[in-house]
């Protein structure tokens, strides 16, 4: 019997409040050497709903898995349909002031890299570099036959030409870029195959149920491992591809701070969690902390 991930947590009621005051955060990015680990909560604000947050798109729809989109055709017409539809809005969103506060920090300095959940390319749409996408990019498209990987609009340009006048209105966006589409709406949506061997295209991203590449859960962990810090901006740490990364710094003894206005399954390990917008926290933050010093300034 095949089981569904993990998606959804219930906060229990013994979980340290969180808080209002962002200068723990100030202070780690003033020291320096503080490693980011973002989620769908920092997108927010560039329109890319949340899946957990209040709204958050889980109360409607059920994320594909990788079993249904390899096992089932239909399924597979179903996730491109919606897809395609999306990454009309969802290819068009742009950074937000989380974004660039995040890219300020690290032309800064005060950063030695960012790990992303998402899959919106937005931090590097910013101007941040160092970023590690655990969950991949619906930019890229791979084939599971031959492994070739193409660009998610070389895609989108020949979904275009064989479902002329595709264009249902869907009931919302999610942040994996799928739009919400009942099965009258998908209708005879037609799916086109890898141009160099004819296999199952699947957008270059980690679905729930699928594992995260073990050599990139690696390079996540030497991060960790290497910062002085860890902050988490926009997660509710939910699903254990992220929570793994707070256990890390917490064993490593690296202080975990976390600004995302719900509850986190990460809150025990915090240092803080500053319960507040991100976009606005982190501006703040950023006004507070002022221009980097160069190294030789005294």
């Amino acid at each position: 019997m095949r089981t569904r991930p993990t998606l959804s947590w219930t906060p229990p009621d013994d979980l340290p409040p969180g808080t209002a005051d962002p200068g723990p955060v100030v202070d780690a990015l003033r020291a320096g050497g503080v490693l980011v680990l973002s989620g769908a909560g920092i997108s927010t604000e560039s329109g890319i709903p949340d899946y957990r947050g209040e709204g958050g798109s889980l109360s409607r729809h059920t994320p594909m898995t990788y079993q249904d989109f390899v096992s089932d055709p239909q399924a597979r017409r179903r996730y491109w349909a919606r897809s395609h539809l999306g990454w009309r809005t969802f290819g068009r969103a742009h950074p937000n002031d989380g974004h660039r506060a995040v890219a300020a920090f690290e032309e800064e300095g005060r950063l030695t890299g960012v790990i992303t959940q998402n899959v919106d390319g937005l931090h590097q749409a910013a101007g941040s570099e160092a970023v590690v996408e655990l969950h991949g990019s619906l930019a890229r498209v791979v084939c599971l036959s031959c492994g070739t990987r193409s660009a998610r609009r070389e895609l989108a340009e020949r979904l275009e030409a064989v479902n002329a006048g595709f264009a249902p209105v869907a009931s919302g966006l999610n942040p994996d870029g799928d739009a919400d589409l009942n099965d009258e709406q998908v209708g005879d949506f037609h799916v086109v195959p890898c141009t160099v061997c004819g296999g199952v295209l699947k957008p270059d991203v980690v679905f729930f149920g699928e594992n995260v590449p073990p050599e990139r859960v690696e390079h996540c962990r030497r991060l960790v491992r290497e910062a002085t810090s860890l902050l988490v901006l926009g997660s509710s740490l939910t699903v254990m591809s992220g929570l793994r990364f707070v256990r890390l710094a917490a064993q490593e003894g690296k202080p975990v701070l976390i600004v995302n206005r719900d509850p986190t399954r990460g809150d025990r390990l915090a240092l803080t969690r500053v319960a507040l917008p991100l976009g606005a926290t982190l501006t703040a933050v950023a006004a507070e902390l002022g221009p980097a010093r160069a190294p030789d300034e005294v």
